[in-house]
């Protein structure tokens, strides 16, 4: 059950990556450089993995969501490559995982401040 926003999510990103340039334009016509694209993918992405990991009770699940997201990048830059006037780049799968790296980021210290108020409760 938790698995299903990722899944939902993965199969937008998956959508968004079998299009050829000019139908991305098409689906957004007032964006003019998609790269920032990758990055607030990754960002929704990597919360997602945290969150379905964390509910099995995963052990190290920031780890394993950032490398789910390693993961998944490597294989839609793959995907990219059949896809007319679409190419795999290192760069995008950089961006990727900054934006799945902020992503943790914003979700690890979102759980440390809920933590800390918990703790000043008592």
């Amino acid at each position: 059950m938790y698995w299903i926003p990722a899944t939902l999510w993965m199969a937008l990103i998956y959508y968004l990556s079998g299009r050829t340039g000019s139908e991305l334009k098409s689906l957004f016509p007032l964006i003019e450089n998609f790269n920032p694209g990758h990055i607030a993918a990754y960002f929704v992405l990597a919360p997602l993995y945290y969150l379905a990991l964390y509910k099995h009770n995963h052990n190290r699940s920031f780890m394993k969501a950032f490398l789910l997201c390693l993961l998944y990048g490597i294989t839609d830059e793959i995907h990219q490559h059949f896809i007319p006037t679409r190419f795999p780049d290192i760069y995008d799968l950089a961006r990727d995982l900054l934006g799945a790296g902020l992503g943790l980021v914003i979700v690890y210290l979102a759980k440390k401040k809920r933590g800390l108020k918990s703790h000043g409760k008592r």
